[in-house]
C-alpha cells in the first residue's frame, strides 16, 4: 500500500479554501504506472477551476494538477519493468496536486537525463501548447512576424522561445514591469495596458502578422483578429478575460467559438483556430503519439539549452494556497512550480 498527500478543491472558494489531506493508494493495476510526484505546477486551468469556469471540470471535490514530472516507483502487470526509476512526464488534467499519482504508462513521456524536474514541469502542458500552436496550426515559417499576447507567462515565454530560435520575429505583449524578461527572451515588447495597443502593434509589423497567438479573448479578440495578415491565422487559446465573470463557464467559449467560424467563413484569405490541447482525444492511439512526439521535441530543446525553464518560483505542495495567489497576482514571469 502506498500513501499520497494531496491539495484538494472542495468547491468554489479563495485560495485559502485548498485542502490538504492524506489518502492511501491501491498497488498499479494492469497498464498503469505509480508515479512518485518531483513536480507539478499551477497552470491558468487550476485558476479557472477554483472559479468553478474551466470548461470541462470535473464536479468538486477534486485534486487539481493539469500536469508533472516524477520517477515512477511502482508498475503493475503488462509494464515494462525497465519503466521502474525512469523520470517521466505525464499530463492529467486533474490530480497532479499530489505526492504520489497512478497513471495510465501509455500516457508517460521520458524526461531527458540531466533536467531538473521543476525545469521540465514549466514546459510539459506549457511546452506542448506552444510547439502545436507554432508548428501544427500555425505554422509559421522562419522569417515569418508573429504576435504573442502575454509573452511573460508560461505558454507565451514558451511560445516565444520556441519561435525565436526558429528565426521568427516576435512581438509580445506585457506589463511594463515585465519588459526587461521579454526582451531578454528575444521579443520586442509592447504594453498590453497602455491605449491603442492594436494601433502600436501595427505600427512595429505594417503589414499585419503571420499570426496572431491569443489566450485573452474577451472584446480584445476582435482586435487580434484585425492584426492578421493575409494568409495568416488567429490562434485563440483560453478565455482569460472572462475568468472572473459571474455566469455559466461555457457561454465564453461557446461565444468565441461562434465568432471564430464567421471569421473563418468570410473571403478574406486569414484563417482562425482555437486550440485545445485535448483535440482528437477520441483517438487515443493517434492523440497520444502525437503528445509523445511533440513533448520530446520541447524537452530536446530544454535539454540542449535552446529553450530555458521559466521557472517563476518553487513552492511546497503544502502552501498551494500560496501558490496560488503568486500565480494569480500578475507579478511573476513562467510556471509556478508546486515541489512535494
Amino acid at each position: 500500500m502506498h500513501t499520497a498527500t494531496e491539495i484538494v478543491l472542495p468547491g468554489i472558494v479563495e485560495p485559502a479554501g485548498l485542502l490538504v489531506r492524506d489518502r492511501d493508494l491501491a498497488a498499479p493495476a494492469a497498464g498503469q504506472a505509480l508515479v512518485r510526484v518531483e513536480a507539478t505546477g499551477v497552470s491558468f486551468a487550476e485558476q479557472q477551476m477554483r472559479r468553478g469556469k474551466y470548461y470541462d471540470q470535473p464536479p468538486f471535490p477534486f485534486t487539481p494538477g493539469y500536469d508533472l514530472v516524477g520517477r515512477v516507483e511502482a508498475t503493475g502487470p503488462g509494464v515494462d519493468p525497465a519503466l521502474l526509476g525512469a523520470r517521466v512526464a505525464a499530463v492529467t488534467k486533474t490530480g497532479g496536486w499530489s505526492t504520489a499519482v497512478l497513471l495510465d504508462a501509455a500516457t508517460l513521456v521520458p524526461v531527458p537525463d540531466g533536467v531538473d524536474p521543476a525545469a521540465a514541469e514549466t514546459v510539459v502542458v506549457n511546452g506542448i501548447t506552444a510547439w502545436q500552436m507554432l508548428y501544427r496550426v500555425a505554422r509559421v515559417r522562419p522569417g515569418g512576424t508573429i504576435l504573442v499576447h502575454g509573452a511573460n507567462g508560461g505558454v507565451g515565454s514558451t511560445l516565444t522561445q520556441l519561435a525565436r530560435h526558429d528565426g521568427i520575429r516576435v512581438v509580445g505583449t506585457a506589463s511594463p514591469r515585465h519588459h526587461d524578461t521579454v526582451r531578454a527572451l528575444g521579443a520586442e515588447p509592447l504594453d498590453y495596458r497602455a491605449p491603442g495597443l492594436a494601433a502600436r502593434a501595427r505600427v512595429l509589423s505594417p503589414g499585419g502578422y503571420d499570426a496572431v497567438f491569443d489566450h485573452v479573448g474577451g472584446p480584445g479578440i476582435a482586435d487580434s483578429w484585425r492584426l492578421v495578415a493575409r494568409g495568416g491565422s488567429l490562434v485563440s487559446y483560453g478565455t482569460a478575460a472572462t475568468r472572473d465573470d459571474a455566469g455559466n463557464a461555457r457561454l465564453p467559449v461557446l461565444a468565441l467559438l461562434a465568432r471564430l467560424l464567421w471569421w473563418n467563413a468570410l473571403p478574406n484569405g486569414r484563417r482562425a483556430s482555437f486550440y485545445s490541447l485535448w483535440s482528437g482525444k477520441w483517438r487515443p492511439a493517434a492523440f497520444q503519439a502525437r503528445m509523445r512526439e511533440d513533448l520530446t521535441r520541447v524537452f530536446a530543446r530544454l535539454a540542449d539549452g535552446t529553450l530555458s525553464a521559466q521557472v517563476a518560483a518553487r513552492i511546497p505542495l503544502r502552501d498551494a494556497a500560496e501558490a496560488m495567489r503568486l500565480a494569480e497576482s500578475g507579478t511573476v514571469t513562467g510556471k509556478v512550480i508546486l515541489v512535494p
